[in-house]
């Protein structure tokens, strides 16, 4: 058995079809300036207010991937939880998400294979109730027992 797994950590002999878990977190100027830093993603849609108003947009929004970072988030940290092992996401991103906008985030088990300890996840991410993102992704989820 393994008894150092983290506080919440969901093993895959105890996940359940339907099961799901979130996060909600307003994205800030400092987090977008962060990723910029960080990815070296330095678009200027995401960083120079000026430059981002005569765009489609209209105005400054956060990089696609920090908001698909916050499904990573509930995945690594909430279902599976530590210990788990991403194999895939797929993303499609259907809106903006701009500085000072609360982002929910949530994943949902649509798919377990108990065998192989895998798990698919529906996912996606709102604000004000509107999808911005949606997408699957695939886990190894964490176990109790040995390989």
């Amino acid at each position: 058995m393994l008894d150092n797994l983290p506080r919440g950590t969901i093993c895959i002999e105890d996940i359940e079809m339907g099961m799901s878990r979130h996060l909600r977190k307003i994205v800030t100027d400092e987090d977008i300036e962060m990723f910029a830093q960080v990815s070296t993603d330095r678009n200027p849609v995401h960083l120079d207010d000026d430059y981002a108003q005569d765009t489609i947009f209209e105005g400054r929004i956060a990089h696609g991937m920090l908001t698909a970072g916050l499904i990573s988030a509930v995945i690594g940290e909430q279902l599976p939880g530590h210990g788990t092992v991403y194999m895939g996401q797929t993303l499609k991103f259907l809106a903006p998400v701009r500085p000072g906008d609360m982002v929910y985030a949530e994943v949902k088990v649509v798919d377990i294979d108990h065998a192989k300890r895998r798990v698919t996840l529906d996912c996606h991410c709102a604000v004000d109730g509107k999808k911005v993102l949606i997408g699957e992704a695939k886990v190894l989820a964490p176990s109790r027992k040995f390989d």
